[in-house]
């Protein structure tokens, strides 16, 4: 016959209560008393129903990862991370891509609100109403997802003024940006904003394109950018999908880089993707996606989180500038 956590109660000499709050992890049991329990665990060869106990507790031990595609290298190496430390606060992940389809962030809510799941780390392009959300521990990246909703981002202004100014220091005049704006007010927007001031400051002209654009379609917008801004001698791309269109097109339209035109992106997810030794603000998705899984885990539990985390980028140079 199988071990009891009654048979536990008995040979450790406390209450059945007492050995449940043992197991379940509770830190009102006195140590002594603690280890007392843990011991006739161990004799007894005491297994504790996990599934039973999680649902007593009412979790599930589990989180998902909400990210709008999964062929993209920031989310891929984001993802990674995300379930390896998720796992080491004896969190499973699961990963959702969005498609940029509103209704699978909807139905990922309404599996928190069913307890299907604990929380929920997001990468959305959408909004959702304060009712929506409420009672909801959920932590995006960069996008405000609600008053109450922890964030973490990059040094978003700081490190695009930087890059500009490092295109400016190499000679260009005619400095372009082109970015992907989402739908929800995010701190990516913070780069088309540092771009503007850094031009301003300098007294030199704006040639900007920065629309809302699916996966998928950036060659498009990054063929009208260049109709439009042909002259352009540097750029700066707000992210990695753009940054591999406009290198393509550049290079499809005889341009030589960095000679003809200068490029830095914002991302830095090239080295594992590509030879193409991009200059670029490389973002710490390592840190992020550790940081965004720790706070998960505190809001989980109730306690006290931070708003606003920001991370500092790395400036990397390489074959794209001079």
């Amino acid at each position: 016959m199988a071990t009891t956590i009654k048979d536990v109660a008995d040979y450790s000499g406390v209450g059945i209560g007492t050995v449940s709050r043992v197991i379940n992890g509770e830190k009102s049991v006195k140590p002594a008393t603690r280890e007392k329990v843990r011991n006739a665990m161990k004799v007894l060869q005491f297994t504790p129903n996990d599934m039973a106990s999680r649902l007593r507790r009412n979790e599930t031990r589990c989180i998902a990862l909400l990210v709008p595609v999964i062929n993209h290298p920031f989310f891929a190496k984001f993802a990674y991370y995300v379930e390896d430390e998720a796992d080491k606060f004896g969190y499973s992940t699961i990963l959702v891509s969005s498609q940029q389809r509103v209704q699978k962030e909807t139905d990922i809510i309404g599996r928190i609100h069913r307890r299907e799941v604990d929380g929920a780390v997001f990468v959305t392009h959408f909004s959702h109403s304060e009712e929506e959300l409420k009672d909801c521990p959920i932590v995006s990246i960069d996008r405000h997802f609600g008053d109450d909703m922890p964030f973490v981002t990059s040094d978003n202004y700081s490190a695009t003024c930087r890059a500009v100014e490092y295109l400016i220091e190499r000679g260009c005049k005619d400095i372009g940006y082109i970015g992907s704006k989402p739908l929800v007010f995010s701190e990516v927007m913070e780069r088309e904003r540092a771009y503007r001031d850094t031009m301003a400051k300098h007294n030199l002209p704006v040639k900007a394109v920065n629309e809302i654009i699916l996966h998928g379609e950036e060659q498009k917008v990054v063929r009208d950018f260049l109709d439009k801004y042909s002259d352009i001698d540097g750029v700066f791309a707000s992210g990695y999908s753009l940054a591999q269109s406009l290198y393509g097109e550049l290079i499809n339209r005889g341009k030589r880089i960095p000679d003809d035109v200068q490029m830095v992106s914002y991302d830095g997810s090239f080295g594992q993707w590509n030879n193409r030794n991009f200059t670029c603000v490389e973002q710490p998705v390592e840190q992020m996606a550790r940081e965004v899984v720790k706070i998960l885990i505190k809001k989980i539990k109730g306690e006290d989180v931070e708003i606003r985390t920001e991370l500092k980028t790395e400036f990397v140079t390489g074959m794209t500038t001079k």
